[in-house]
């Protein structure tokens, strides 16, 4: 017969398993089908549930409602379904008429109940497939598991072997099934969507069109992204062999998923509306959780355990979640195991989120305290048997103190990021006077400062060291850098006698799955920088700011000149940093001593003065009092504000760059910190806890940089090696690599200059964007795809998809340095970035995209301004390249900066980058009016500056929605008005005519 290699196989051997395992088959046709388009509820098996467990709750509610029972008892269902979400309808039951209907059993923990047992047993878990959901349209959902005929899981699959992926599956979510469904409404039906293939598995609890967010459902393959391979089965059937079991999905329901609730404010910090995320565990998260659990049953309090979980693996969560099941915990004589489980955390929101956790997995108040006045409180907590406690890293030895005394209780200890916190608090040596001492004396000085830091991890070690090994107390460790006496004192030992983690969740897979970004992919010596700064230095454009002669002209730099650094940041940042993120990303300064940090402040402001830059604002971070030349400065009063405000405000729109010694090098989270630039000696665990600060992530963000004016390379990358399998660090790059790249690419004839053109026409000429456009991007890309996949061997294609890669990855390196502009080179830099995308991928392929506000930035400043030409290190020059039309005068260049400078000047106004976007966007609207077209084309300038006047308004107000803020003052201010008005005028009347 062969063999059935189609999707519907696929789904046939996934419904064979669990069908297997206890799920009954369930095809929705005819009434039933009716029933579930209208109801997103399979109400004959609800009422199959609720006549098996509850038939004297339903005679009650027959009673009242007569022969309309079942329909009235489906209306009220549906009532608090939408209003409270299917989560906690499961979980905490329904009220009609003062009769409780619940709706699902767990699973006891114990067998000793025979009563609830055999409730538990009268579950049914259904699996349907070929869901037909709407009464609007008659699609279908490959597969849906039901609970009590109430639907829990989504699944959209594909097979590998029909040429499609689980990409496809995430787009079907995305553009084919529309979120007002009832079935898709938020908390209202379906708590989580997979999207499956073979290989791998995406999952989403909200669908939002094309804003959906999938999170990767992977176990890891090998320390990166993935999955192993299966023996004589899927990739994926983890999925349906393990998590989506009958008790594993109960107890998921029951004892993961919960919502979480943030506060949105505004750049002032007022809070203008509340978001809810519907959270259910990662894998990761999953595992590591249930194996804890499983291995302390096993063997009981008294162990250690060591979770080795990078940033962006969601530790928060894992700890939360942790800390409430052992807290659940009971022994064979239904003793509970744990008297308390103490978290030891300097996270303020891990109180929050794990308090609300809590109270939704249990509806009891009061099982979690955090310990926020003194030790008093939190003796009282631990006599008090309270189940949970919070308190801090500093309180630790107290602790280990207290439980050693109670021996009649057994306590649960969990650690989060056992390393020093953010406040880099340090001993009294560091508030001595540095009066008189010179760069080099401070440094010698706070380096041995730093070593004899009290290191937070260092004292836990050494409080339980002390304490020796206590039966009754548990430990769980969690932490993405482990220094090596934290793996031996909380690791699992091997038959050879070797400490490991006892779970793993590696960088290289956090990076690799998107949480965190690789902060080693544009790492750069200053040797690197300055030498490609040097090369691009004659880049006419940006001559008027003479930003890349400035850095280049530094051929030697003393160690500790930090004037000179001091420009070659600030510019460095103003040119390139400033622009990534949409405009709103920040740089940290990382400097060698608190008298270096001081001095980089007092610099920065002066240089920033005296250019008269206004759209740049620094902030310092060190401890305790620094004395230079009798001067005394302290962070508070450098900042004008107090020490804990620093985070709060360096996020805010107002601050840029951050100065530290020492203090937010570990544990301080902000996404917006794009750049770091080092002034310091790093090596070991250091290096990767002060680079990490930049590795998270956060809309637009998609690469960071590092310029390090002391620190070697291969050390660097040395250092990384333990905790993270490298993908290398950028050597010294010449641009003109980028010329031999692109005559490789040229002669696999892949593509041809019309295409690459037709593709540029597309992306810069659109007034917005346009459904239509994306069908003549496909197109044009199609042309070069079919080529690729008929006319390469396998060979040419692994060739050409390593120089297209690296030819990307080097344009958007040099672009941190500098502007680097060739109109030939960013053209072919914009099409290979959509075509990489539409070519086949092979196993563990990986493509590293341009950044995206880069390249709006370069597209706006750099791309299309008049005459563009390049003169390339050597003496070669490559030939002038002009977009104007006809014979159109070459126009002076400004930048946007300028632009920005000149109207916040005049009018008092604080316009940023995506403002004046907003004036350019304004003034393409006008000049893609068919009515002012004929108006110019008919009229002299004079006479057509009537009508543009007359209508001008009317564009403002058309566009107010779009930016409220930048539009409201047009309209407010009759000066700007005229001004803007005036300013535009000459390039919307050429724009018409041309």
């Amino acid at each position: 017969m062969g063999i059935n290699t189609t999707e519907k196989g696929f789904e046939a051997n996934i419904e064979s398993c669990l069908v297997s395992s206890g799920f009954m088959s369930r095809t929705l046709a005819g009434l039933a089908s009716d029933t579930f388009k209208e109801t997103a509820i399979d109400v004959e098996m609800l009422f199959g549930f609720l006549e098996a467990t509850q038939p004297k709750a339903l005679e009650r509610l027959e009673k009242v409602y007569k022969d309309q029972y079942k329909k009235k008892i489906v209306e009220r269902l549906t009532s608090e379904l939408n209003k409270r979400g299917v989560i906690d309808c499961l979980r905490h039951d329904i009220k009609d008429y003062g009769v409780t209907l619940k709706l699902a059993y767990n699973k006891p923990p114990s067998t000793m109940n025979q009563t609830l047992q055999e409730l538990y047993s009268k579950n049914i878990f259904s699996v349907s497939r070929q869901v037909y959901y709407s009464k609007n349209n008659n699609n279908s959902l490959d597969m849906v598991l039901f609970l009590n005929g109430l639907p829990i899981v989504v699944m959209e699959l594909k097979n590998q072997l029909t040429s499609q992926n689980v990409e496809h599956s995430k787009k079907q979510f995305m553009n084919d099934r529309d979120p007002r469904e009832l079935l898709f409404q938020f908390k209202k039906r379906a708590v989580v969507f997979f999207a499956v293939d073979t290989d791998e598995v995406y999952m989403t609890t909200q669908l939002n069109k094309g804003k959906t967010f999938f999170l990767p459902f992977n176990k890891g393959n090998e320390g990166g992204r993935g999955n192993p391979v299966a023996y004589n089965d899927y990739r994926t059937s983890y999925l349906w062999n393990e998590v989506l079991q009958k008790d594993s999905l109960l107890d998921i329901l029951f004892r993961f998923v919960f919502i979480k609730k943030d506060d949105l404010q505004d750049s002032t910090g007022e809070v203008i509306d509340k978001r809810e995320t519907v959270i259910f565990p990662r894998y990761h998260q999953l595992d590591v959780v249930r194996k804890i659990e499983a291995d302390v049953v096993e063997k009981g309090v008294g162990q250690h355990y060591l979770a080795m979980h990078s940033a962006g693996s969601g530790k928060t969560n894992s700890i939360a979640w942790l800390a409430h099941r052992l807290s659940k915990l009971h022994s064979e004589e239904n003793e509970p195991l744990y008297t308390s489980i103490i978290v030891i955390t300097d996270r303020r929101v891990l109180d929050k989120q794990l308090q609300d956790a809590v109270y939704q997995l249990e509806h009891k108040p009061g099982l979690v305290e955090r310990i926020d006045t003194d030790s008093e409180q939190l003796a009282k907590a631990i006599a008090g048997g309270t189940r949970i406690i919070i308190t801090t890293l500093q309180k630790f030895p107290f602790i280990i103190d207290k439980v050693g005394a109670f021996s009649r209780g057994s306590y649960g200890i969990i650690i989060d990021e056992a390393h020093s916190s953010q406040g880099g608090k340090a001993s009294t040596s560091l508030t001595n006077v540095l009066s008189n001492k010179t760069l080099e004396d401070a440094m010698e000085e706070d380096r041995v400062a730093e070593d004899n830091m009290e290191d937070t991890e260092e004292k836990i070690l050494e409080t339980i060291a002390k304490s020796g090994r206590q039966d009754n107390i548990s430990y769980f460790a969690f932490t993405a850098t482990p220094k090596q006496k934290t793996i031996e004192r909380f690791g699992t030992f091997d038959a050879q006698g070797k400490p490991h983690p006892f779970h793993l969740y590696s960088m290289r897979q956090a990076i690799e799955e998107g949480f965190i970004l690789d902060v080693l992919n544009n790492y750069t010596t200053y040797q690197t920088f300055y030498k490609v700064a040097k090369s691009i230095e004659e880049d006419p454009e940006v001559a008027k700011s003479k930003a890349t002669k400035e850095i280049a002209r530094f051929v030697s730099l003393h160690p500790h000149n930090i004037s000179q650094k001091t420009e070659i940041i600030i510019e460095h940042y103003r040119q390139v940093t400033r622009h990534k993120i949409g405009g709103r990303a920040k740089a940290m300064v990382v400097t060698s001593s608190r008298l270096h940090a001081v001095r980089y402040k007092l610099a920065f402001d002066h240089y920033i003065t005296a250019k008269g830059y206004t759209d740049l604002n620094t902030l310092v971070a060190f401890s305790g009092t620094v004395d230079d030349g009798g001067v005394p400065y302290t962070e508070p009063e450098m900042n004008e504000f107090g020490e804990r405000e620093l985070p709060e405000k360096f996020h805010s729109q107002e601050y840029q760059v951050l100065i530290v010694a020492e203090k937010y090098q570990t544990g301080f989270d902000e996404p917006l910190l794009h750049t770091m630039y080092v002034d310091k000696p790093l090596s070991g665990i250091k290096a990767v806890q002060t680079l990490s600060r930049l590795n998270r992530t956060t809309k637009g963000k998609n690469d960071t940089f590092v310029l390090d004016f002391i620190n070697d390379a291969a050390d660097i990358q040395e250092a990384f090696q333990d905790y993270y399998e490298t993908t290398g660090i950028e050597s010294t790059t010449d641009p003109n690599l980028l010329y031999d790249l692109q005559n490789e690419l040229d002669s696999c004839q892949v593509y041809n200059e019309e295409e690459v053109d037709q593709v540029c026409e597309l992306e810069f000429n659109s007034k917005k964007k346009s459904d239509k456009a994306q069908e003549k991007l496909n197109a044009i890309l199609d042309k070069a795809v079919d080529r690729f996949n008929k006319e390469l061997t396998d060979e040419v294609k692994e060739e050409f998809k390593g120089a297209a890669t690296k030819f990307i990855r080097t344009y958007s390196f040099i672009l941190q340095i500098g502007p680097f502009t060739d109109i030939d080179l960013h053209k072919l830099y914009v099409y290979l970035n959509y075509l990489l995308k539409k070519l086949p991928r092979t196993e563990g392929s990986r493509i590293y995209l341009a950044d995206d506000v880069a390249l709006e930035y370069y597209r706006n400043e750099k791309v299309f301004e008049g005459s563009i030409s390049l003169e390339v290190q050597g003496g070669a020059e490559l030939p002038a390249v002009s977009n104007a039309k006809g014979g159109k005068p070459e126009e002076e260049t400004e930048k946007l900066s300028s632009i920005i400078d000149r109207l916040n000047e005049r009018f008092g106004t604080e316009f940023t980058d995506s403002d004046i976007l907003n004036k350019e966007q304004l003034a393409k609207d006008m000049i893609s009016n068919e009515e002012l077209v004929q108006k110019a084309q008919n009229n002299t300038k004079e006479n057509f500056k009537f009508s543009y006047e007359k209508v001008f308004m009317d564009f403002v107000i058309s566009r107010y929605s779009k930016n409220e803020e930048f539009f409201m003052k047009i309209l407010e201010n009759q000066e700007l008005k005229e001004y803007m008005m005036a300013d535009m005028f000459e390039e919307v009347y050429a724009g018409l005519r041309g």
